[in-house]
């Protein structure tokens, strides 16, 4: 069987959307046990309660979990709460101590899908598993890297799949921990639609603010689930403590959602798809033309020290003809990008101008 013709019903077997909650880390028995009775009184249906039980960290010396202790708090969860259990899987070790501990669903995180021989030991060590096992987009945005994964999985008959859209690292600073970069997990979610993807807001924001929104921006777009991480005092916490909710404001995140009618035509679902990824490349133009500005100032500088004009013809000139060329190669209105250009090189006069007035 292909990829493209699986079909991953599990999904229907839970609430929609799928909520997975619960502390970025296991940290001690009590908390464990706090948050899951908390989040099963918030009122919110969440059937998966998850923990991380191994911590990969950037850098050593930091905390890393507490290991195979942590899977026995798991199971009290589980056995006085009800939740079904996830986790994140690294290696043999743990798929080993997951499989043991019955936990329902584990995870492939963003740091191992990037590294084939890293998944490869973990379907091997799942061959033929019914668990439901779900993967991080890897932390570069390689599409490729994120379909080789499941590949890797399937051919090892492990048929209940799923994926977890947590954002993309970069290098620049932004709002965002990660960035969403939506069209590459659209262009998944379009070649494999039979395959239920879920959000992860609390990697792409990083913090508590935004939640809500990256959340309903997924549900718009058709995403199944949600995976955010929970904690009874989030202020606290041993790891990634601002990006955690405690259970009740998880529960009224989880009420103010708006849940998109499955019977919605084809049109509006796209409308929404299209809407979200204008909204994307607005954020990525805002931005480059930052980045841009940044060096019209490191160029009006260096004119003021060496006594040179802000305006230069022959640079301009060669813009416009750049801008004219690439405008015909794109299919583009050559009078628009004319506009766009003389205002993008009207305000970095503006900046450079401001350099050059300023007093040392």
């Amino acid at each position: 069987m292909e990829l493209k013709d699986l079909k991953s019903t599990w999904i229907h077997s839970f609430p929609q959307p799928l909520i997975i909650a619960g502390p970025c880390s296991a940290e001690s028995e009590v908390q464990m046990l706090e948050t899951a009775r908390r989040m099963k009184e918030s009122g919110a249906d969440i059937p998966v309660f998850r923990a991380g039980i191994w911590k990969p960290r950037t850098k050593p010396n930091g905390f890393e979990g507490v290991g195979t202790i942590g899977l026995g708090w798991l199971k009290k969860v589980k056995k006085q709460y009800g939740f079904k259990t996830a986790i994140e899987v690294a290696n043999l070790h743990h798929v080993t101590e997951a499989l043991e501990a019955d936990v329902d669903i584990l995870w492939i995180g963003a740091r191992s899908t990037v590294n084939p021989f890293t998944v490869q030991e973990i379907a091997e060590a799942l061959k033929n598993t019914d668990k439901i096992v779900l993967v991080k987009n890897p932390v570069n945005p390689d599409l490729a890297l994120w379909i080789g994964a499941l590949e890797r999985l399937l051919a090892q008959n492990i048929t209940n799949l799923g994926v977890i859209h947590r954002g993309f690292s970069t290098y620049q600073k932004t709002k965002y921990r990660n960035i969403p970069n939506w069209q590459m997990a659209l262009d998944f979610k379009n070649q494999f639609p039979n395959i239920p993807m879920i959000i992860d807001p609390s990697h792409i924001c990083g913090n508590r603010t935004g939640l809500a929104g990256i959340a309903q921006e997924a549900l718009n777009m058709g995403y199944e689930g949600i995976m955010i991480e929970t904690h009874h005092d989030p202020d606290q916490a041993w790891s990634d403590a601002y990006q955690q909710i405690t259970p009740e404001v998880l529960a009224e995140l989880i009420r103010n959602l708006q849940i998109r009618n499955t019977d919605i035509s084809e049109f509006d679902g796209e409308m929404g798809r299209h809407r979200t990824l204008i909204s994307d490349l607005d954020f990525q133009l805002i931005e480059l033309l930052s980045q841009r500005m940044k060096i019209s100032e490191k160029i009006g500088a260096l004119k003021k020290s060496n006594n040179l004009a802000i305006f230069q013809p022959e640079r301009w000139k060669v813009i416009t003809e750049y801008a004219a060329q690439k405008a015909t190669e794109t299919n583009m209105s050559p009078e628009f990008i004319e506009k766009v250009f003389k205002a993008i090189h009207e305000e970095s006069i503006e900046v450079q101008n401001n350099v050059m007035i300023k007093k040392d």
